[in-house]
């Protein structure tokens, strides 16, 4: 498993470039992001090269986030990629909360990252099913 940081950010124009400014400004590479709209915040997932320093820096300036656990892990580049890790999910009797993509940063190979009520079962599931699973996010610069 791999650690995801959460933040939430005001539905404002120049909110979310505020986020992502401070943490380039502080060195942080973002390797994948998903920005969920709610009524009042947007909801920003990201996989990041530090999560705790992204963590400790949104703190300081008063953003409310938090870091969890997220699964990455390969998807077959190919017509039906996402269909058959999907199909393993439900197979598994598996609901996933969420899911967005990413991608290997040497050679574009695309990843998913996904998160569910049980991740462990659900990292146990596609172990089980061949795929390989990251334990680091250090492994998309590979």
């Amino acid at each position: 498993m791999v650690k995801q940081n959460i933040v939430f950010v005001e539905n404002k124009a120049g909110s979310l470039k505020r986020v992502t400014g401070m943490l380039a400004d502080n060195d942080i590479n973002i390797y994948g992001f998903a920005c969920f709209d709610a009524p009042e915040f947007a909801i920003f997932r990201m996989i990041c090269d530090n999560p705790d320093k992204a963590e400790m820096i949104l703190n300081q300036r008063g953003y409310m986030n938090r870091i969890t656990q997220a699964i990455v892990v390969d998807m077959k580049d190919q017509v039906g990629g996402l269909d058959e890790l999907l199909k393993i999910m439900a197979d598994s009797n598996v609901s996933l909360d969420y899911i967005y993509t990413s991608f290997h940063r040497k050679d574009i190979r695309p990843v998913v990252i996904l998160h569910s009520e049980d991740i462990a079962v659900t990292e146990s599931v596609l172990k089980n099913n061949g795929f390989k699973v990251f334990s680091t996010a250090d492994e998309l610069e590979k």
